[in-house]
This record gives structure tokens, C-alpha cells and sequence, in this order.
């Protein structure tokens, strides 16, 4: 199946009740009738585009059209073909501008030294197609990235372009995502971040030796440093000026980036101290994690088989076990061997077998961050039991309207009707949780 009968048949978002279809912009929903010539083009850069995985689209600027003169609108939730918290399904046209690139990084299907068919839109192209897959009801917006060309300066002023004139000549108010090249001029950032709701630059590999040799033309100083950069405009965006007046709006969504997993020798524990270190420096809204797969004439370098999705899954828990539970990455990847992950159990759960002297927390009597701490138990079921508990005592039946995964709460916890009458060693209890039938004699 071709890139175009994909966007027909899979990223079709399903119209919001609260929201008019956008197929009345157009006055009819029939799939647009593209040149073959462009249609080769979408096939091509749309699946040049897949590799990227930092297009999420949570906490963008909330804009529409139905009371102001323009096109679309912006729910500021969600990832690309996923869904918004309100139902919506969220799609993005992710495409390249151009898959022909002057670096020759050896993880990049579109390295120069690559042998896969090569196209470019025009920046009317990629306008045309945004605008007639809004209309018919197929996308939420546009992910826009692009390959090196001629300069980075080159390169960004065309991207850059796309997004001006559909904000500015076709008024299109949907969501814009713009890749950004690190190497970039300061004027060009600060235009990208005018138009775009989120920027983002990948930096790719955590370890800078790996990337100065797979990557040779990139350089990780420059990297930070353009982070550095929109990190700054993103705060004076937030900061109002000594007369009260509101400063121009600047990448409302903030910005990502994404690192490639199992391209290179590091360890989950490198990986996720980059990530804090990013969080910690640039205010990253996200740092996305994607496997590696192998891609084809690559070099001998590289794995020769795909990295574990597993490993992917994992390294997502453990991020946000850092962003809101206020783990460290040594807390997390303690439970590992050699700063890996546990492949079997999640991170929040491998915490607490290694650190059973914590356990079993009063959910009556324990203050947050303690909450926080019991596996199966998520940040608004921590705030359920703390306003609940004011009223009368957490009882079992309580916690199991609190939360769906009573089952590994109750090595861990107290209430005001149930206390754990057995304690298994750390590895029986696992076991004892990763078997459904076990865990009927454990709490029967």
C-alpha cells in the first residue's frame, strides 16, 4: 500500500461532536485528486519521514476558525495517529521537504551515501497537500522535517517558508511542527518559532563519541547550543515586558527531540541521564525514544538486527517515572544488570522489589511522594486517596475504584480493612506477579 492510501484509509481522524467536519470547508469528503507525479513524491517522503518519532502535539497554542476569518483549528493534545484526551484522534502529515541530504550519518536512511530514490516537494507542494488533506478531514496538521540541502541556512528558510505562508496567506490556524537544523541562523529560529506551535532538534545519541562516528558532520555542541537558543526564546515568550504588554508568541508547544535506541553501545542508564540532563537545561516538553531498525546498504558499524521494542517501552516508564514521580535515574536503573532496564517488570515495579523496606505503605497515613512510590498506583489515584482519606479511612474497596491495578498494589499497601499476611522474598513475589494464577493464590 502506497503513502496516499494510507493517509485515506489510516489517519482519517474521527470528527469531534463538539466540532464541525472539516469536509464542509471543501463541500464534499472525497479523497483529493493528486497528480501521479506528486503522488510518487508523498510516497516517497512520507516513508523517508516514518523514522522520526518526536511529533507529539500536546501543549500547543488552542486555536480555531469558526469565529475568525482563516482554516482549521489546533487541539493541542496528543501524538501523531494517536488520540487526544477529549477522544479526538490527532493525525499529522509527516513528510519531508527532501530526502536528498549532504550528510552521510550512517543510522539515516537518506544519507547521501544511501542508494533509495530521491524527490523534493516545492513549497507550494507541501502547502497544496496540507490544505486539501485538512479540508477533507484527514489530518490535525503538518510534522514538517527535511534533509540538508545546499546549507543549513538553505534548508531552514525553505521549511521555515511553508509555515509562514500557510499561516500568513491561507490563514491556516491547525498545528505546525517544525524540525529544526541546529546549524541554523538565530533569525531563522526565531521565525520558525513564530509559525510553528512546537521546534524540535534530535540529538540523536547520547554519547557524543558514537555520534562523532556515525554521524561525523554533526556536532553535539551545536545541537545544545540551538536548544540553548529556544529554550531562551521560549522563556522571554513567557515573560511580559516592564509596560504590561504581551510578548510575541513563540513555539507555544515548546520543543522535543528524539534519541535513536540501540544504534550504539549505550545503556539504558546513559540514555535516561541525557534525558534528565536535557529536561534539566532545555525544559524539553518530551525526549522520544526510538528502536533502531536497520536500514537497508547500511553500514558494518551499525547492529544488524533491530533494537528490542521492549527496551523502547521500558525507557518510556522510566522517563516518566523522572518527569512525575520524582525518581532519579540511579533509583531507576538500580534494579538492572550493567545499567539496563528490566525487560520483565516495569521500572516502578523493579524500585520497589529491591527496596522492600518501604513497603507496605499506610494509604492512610503516607504523604505523597510515598504514594507515589507503590506500583500500580498512578499520579491521580495518589490524589484520589489523599482527598478521600479526608472524609473517612481508604478501605479496599475503595482502591479498587480508585485504581485498576489493585493486583500489584496489594503486596504494597495498607488500608483501613486490608493488611498483606504474606512476604515472599523479592524474586517470588515477582514471579507471583507476572503469573495471573499466581497471583489468585496470593491474594486469595
Amino acid at each position: 500500500m502506497n503513502s496516499i492510501a494510507k493517509i485515506n484509509t489510516e489517519t482519517r481522524p474521527k470528527p469531534s461532536s463538539s466540532a464541525p467536519s472539516r469536509s464542509n470547508d471543501a463541500g464534499f469528503s472525497h479523497p483529493p485528486a493528486l497528480p501521479i507525479r506528486l503522488q510518487n513524491k508523498l510516497a516517497i517522503l512520507a516513508d523517508a519521514a516514518k523514522y522520526d518519532a518526536s511529533c507529539s502535539s500536546s501543549g500547543s497554542e488552542h486555536r480555531n476558525s469558526l469565529n475568525k476569518a482563516g482554516i482549521g483549528s489546533s487541539g493541542g493534545a496528543g501524538i501523531c495517529h494517536s488520540y487526544a484526551p477529549d477522544g479526538r484522534c490527532i493525525s499529522l502529515l509527516k513528510i519531508l521537504l527532501t530526502n536528498f541530504c549532504t550528510f552521510d550519518c550512517l543510522y539515516c536512511v537518506n544519507r547521501v551515501s544511501s542508494n533509495v530514490p530521491r524527490a523534493r516537494f516545492s513549497i507550494d507542494e507541501v502547502i497544496k497537500l496540507t490544505l486539501s488533506f485538512y479540508k477533507r478531514n484527514y489530518i490535525e496538521g503538518l510534522f514538517l522535517s527535511s534533509g540538508i540541502i545546499q546549507s543549513p541556512d538553505y534548508t531552514m528558510e525553505q521549511v521555515v517558508e511553508v509555515a509562514r505562508r500557510l499561516r500568513q496567506q491561507h490563514h491556516f490556524r491547525g498545528y505546525i511542527h517544525l524540525k529544526t537544523i541546529p546549524e541554523a541562523s538565530d533569525d531563522l529560529l526565531t521565525e520558525a518559532g513564530r509559525y510553528a506551535d512546537r521546534l524540535s532538534i534530535n540529538i540523536e545519541l547520547a554519547n557524543r563519541k558514537s555520534l562523532q562516528q556515525l554521524a561525523p558532520q554533526k556536532d553535539a555542541p551545536s545541537i545544545r547550543k540551538s536548544m540553548a537558543a529556544i529554550r531562551v526564546k521560549l522563556d522571554e515568550s513567557r515573560d511580559k515586558s516592564h509596560s504590561g504588554a504581551a510578548p510575541a508568541s513563540f513555539a507555544r508547544g515548546g520543543q522535543s527531540t528524539q534519541m535513536i535506541v540501540g544504534a550504539d553501545e549505550s545503556d539504558d542508564g546513559e540514555l535516561l541521564a541525557c534525558s534528565e540532563s536535557l529536561y534539566g537545561s532545555y525544559r524539553l516538553k518530551r525526549v522520544f525514544y526510538s528502536a533502531f531498525s536497520p536500514i537497508p546498504d547500511s553500514s558494518q558499524q551499525l547492529p544488524l538486527t533491530p533494537a528490542n521494542l521492549n527496551r523502547e517501552h521500558r525507557l518510556y516508564q522510566a522517563d516518566w517515572l523522572m518527569r512525575f514521580y520524582d525518581f532519579s535515574v540511579p533509583e531507576i536503573v538500580a534494579g538492572g544488570e550493567q545499567g539496563m532496564l528490566e525487560p520483565d517488570i516495569d521500572p516502578k515495579l523493579a524500585w520497589a522489589l529491591k527496596h522492600r523496606e518501604w513497603f507496605p505503605v499506610d494509604v492512610n497515613r503516607a504523604d505523597k511522594h510515598q504514594l507515589l512510590r507503590v506500583p500500580g498506583l498512578g499520579i491521580k489515584g495518589v490524589f484520589r486517596i489523599l482527598n478521600a482519606r479526608r472524609v473517612s479511612p481508604v478501605r479496599l474497596a475503595d482502591l479498587k475504584k480508585m485504581s485498576r491495578s489493585v493486583s500489584r498494589m496489594l503486596p504494597f499497601v495498607v488500608t483501613a480493612d486490608w493488611y498483606p499476611k504474606t512476604s515472599p522474598d523479592s524474586d517470588l513475589l515477582k514471579q507471583q506477579l507476572l503469573l495471573p494464577s499466581a497471583q489468585l493464590d496470593l491474594f486469595s
